[in-house]
């Protein structure tokens, strides 16, 4: 099960990082914001918009996956991570900074996600002794 959990929010992180540097590149491309059949064109015949379409249809069905077997707490919880991996590809792809806000908040996710997995692991345990 371990494994499973690993696998799927690991594809979660990666399709969410897709979807969401996708779409910062389509606003780049379609350049200038217009409300105009213009900028509707830009946006629409440049390939990262599909790229990023693919990318959030790729985490809308294994956050599904995920959902049959995870707990929805910690599971919405890690599924934030996005914030984390966005924040770091971010820097590699559009040259951004991270700043000492931006780690901290950073920690304060993963702190968050892995207090709520240990309060989980504990329930669990719980119920198993009570069970018995």
């Amino acid at each position: 099960m371990r494994k499973f959990y690993l696998i799927g929010f690991t594809l979660l992180l990666l399709f969410d990082t897709l979807g969401q540097s996708s779409f910062k590149f389509t606003a780049m491309h379609a350049d200038p914001l217009e409300f105009n059949i213009d900028w509707v064109i830009r946006v629409f015949t440049n390939h990262w918009v599909y790229t990023a379409i693919l990318g959030y249809i790729g985490a809308f069905f294994t956050w599904m996956i995920l959902l049959k077997k995870a707990p929805v707490g910690p599971a919405f919880a890690a599924s934030h991570l996005e914030v984390v991996t966005v924040m770091i590809a971010s820097v590699w792809l559009f040259n951004e900074t991270i700043t000492w806000e931006r780690l901290v908040g950073a920690a304060l996710i993963v702190a968050g996600i892995i207090f709520l997995a240990l309060a989980e692991k504990q329930v669990t345990s719980q119920e198993q002794e009570s069970n018995k």
